[in-house]
């Protein structure tokens, strides 16, 4: 674990494996590097041949400890390795809660392939602009696309999320169409906007910063929830207004609502 090597016992990588597993993850594989500079415990008999090159490639000392995720979609491994990262990060004392650490994540990829649907799909929305390099590979390489994405991320959290967005109505069209959108379903919900891009309006982009978590952050809190003026519990009930709560007839009949309450008889549709 870098400079600082501590002796981690079953029971805390198996809190670590309890964090992947939040995430997705099936599980947390580990091994230790040994005073010989082998690998010993968890799985390291199936990497045995190649303990050399491991420890050489990670940099790994004798004493530190080796935590790997695999998972056929690379999304679960990422975010849940990253997770752990950012456990042993709090728990070894390695993030000072006074000192701010910015950073701007870029580059993100602009579609991912959706395994159930078997097609392709917006990672963010339909309307961010592909990065112009890879403008003639939209229909051919999805999956390469990058798109002009940004977060502002502090101390490990997002603080703000944005885009560049589409202003060509050609170009929209296409993301449409790599996403399996139906032509006519596009026109009737997006229709107005594709005509207005005929115009010629700017590029143009936006961001949505979260006050409350830079205030969260500021407050040395881990939930906002310290922090917003009307948290909900985890049952999604807020305790100081009551809500949600019962609405009026009256209030229904003016939203032209109704409530299905569910059948209590089995051959009720």
């Amino acid at each position: 674990m870098g400079e600082r090597t501590i002796e981690y016992s079953r029971k805390q990588i198996e809190e670590l494996e309890a964090q992947a597993k939040i995430y997705r993850a099936k599980g947390l594989a580990w091994m230790k590097v040994n005073a010989d500079s082998g690998l010993e415990g968890g799985v390291s008999k199936f990497f045995a041949s190649q303990a050399a090159d491991i420890i050489k490639g990670l940099g790994a000392a004798p004493g530190d400890l080796i935590l790997i995720v695999a998972d056929g979609k690379k999304d679960i491994a990422n975010t849940a390795i990253g997770a752990v990262r950012s456990k042993l990060g709090r728990d070894l004392g390695f993030c000072d809660p006074n000192k701010f650490e910015f950073v701007w994540i870029i580059d993100f990829p602009l579609f991912e392939y959706n395994e159930e649907h078997k097609r392709w799909q917006a990672s963010h929305h339909m309307f961010s602009f592909p990065q112009e390099q890879y403008h003639d590979i939209l229909e051919t390489d999805p999956g390469a696309v990058k798109g002009d994405l940004y977060d502002l991320v502090l101390n490990g959290f997002e603080l703000a999320s944005g885009s560049i967005r589409i202003h060509d109505p050609d170009l929209q069209k296409r993301i449409f169409k790599v996403v399996g959108f139906d032509p006519a379903e596009a026109e009737a919900k997006f229709g107005f906007l594709t005509e207005a891009f005929k115009y010629g309006p700017p590029p143009h982009g936006g961001i949505a910063p979260g006050l409350d978590r830079l205030v969260m952050i500021m407050a040395g809190e881990t939930s906002i929830k310290e922090v917003i003026a009307f948290p909900k519990n985890s049952f999604a009930v807020g305790p100081m207004d009551d809500s949600p709560n019962i609405v009026s007839p009256e209030q229904l009949k003016e939203l032209h609502l109704i409530i299905k309450e569910p059948s209590t008889e089995k051959n009720d549709p």
